[in-house]
């Protein structure tokens, strides 16, 4: 009898065991909700408020146009809320202008990184032309025609004809499409000009390739010279009129 029943029991154990083995795991995924915080309208309430902001970001966006695309605001504001508590200033005056120039000065220059190389590689081309003679300071010089009459001073005014032009050939000025030739004091003009027409007896034509450096630099001259030009010019010495 117990053997019947443990026979009869053999089946039924095999379909639990079955049963238990191919049960299947269920995983229960949990789902996390991102809750995301949403910043505060910000409300003008005054005047006041309205020209704080507006003055923050007129001067971003002027910073911005000269090339400069972020400041320590920290160290901003922390400027601001010194000056109008009228706190010591933690740099002097002239060491907040020096850096406010080198900070631009190195902004700009990454900006027109292509036209200083620009120049400097036409530089270095044009030296090697046949008649190319250079300074010193690095201008670079061709004589068209060479006169006979005294060399100018720096001190001295000169009356004279002249072309500029950019490296791409856009000119810029001409006294000869005006024609009427300029008296100028050489002590008064860019450095490459002062210079340059030392060089040159009355009656003499030149042709100048002038580096940014002694032309006008980093900050170009208007909407026709950009910064970090070099220019070429042809001068016509016509007269020296001394001091």
């Amino acid at each position: 009898m117990k053997k019947t029943v443990i026979t009869l029991m053999l089946p039924f154990c095999a379909l639990t065991l079955n049963a238990q083995t191919t049960k299947k795991t269920t995983t229960v995924k949990k789902t996390t909700t991102t809750v995301k915080k949403v910043a505060p309208a910000i409300v003008f309430k005054s005047t006041l408020d309205s020209a704080s902001y507006a003055f923050g970001n007129t001067m971003a966006n002027s910073m911005k146009n000269d090339g400069l695309n972020s400041l320590n605001y920290e160290l901003l504001i922390k400027g601001l809320k010194d000056g109008f508590g009228n706190a010591t200033p933690l740099i002097s005056k002239e060491k907040s202008q020096e850096a406010i120039s080198k900070l631009f000065a190195n902004v700009s220059k990454q900006k027109y990184a292509p036209a200083i190389a620009e120049g400097k590689a036409f530089l270095e081309k044009n030296k090697l032309q046949t008649g190319v003679q250079v300074t010193a300071s690095g201008i670079q010089y061709q004589v068209i025609n060479r006169g006979t009459g005294i060399r100018p001073k720096a001190t001295d005014t000169v009356l004279v004809n002249y072309k500029g032009t950019l490296l791409n050939g856009k000119q810029f000025d001409s006294s000869y499409d005006r024609n009427e030739p300029l008296s100028l004091p050489l002590n008064g003009v860019i450095a490459g000009w002062t210079e340059g027409v030392q060089l040159m007896q009355t009656g003499s034509k030149y042709k100048f390739f002038i580096p940014y450096n002694l032309a006008y630099g980093e900050r170009g001259a208007g909407a026709d010279i950009p910064p970090y030009s070099t220019l070429i010019f042809e001068i016509e010495l016509l007269k020296v009129n001394g001091k």
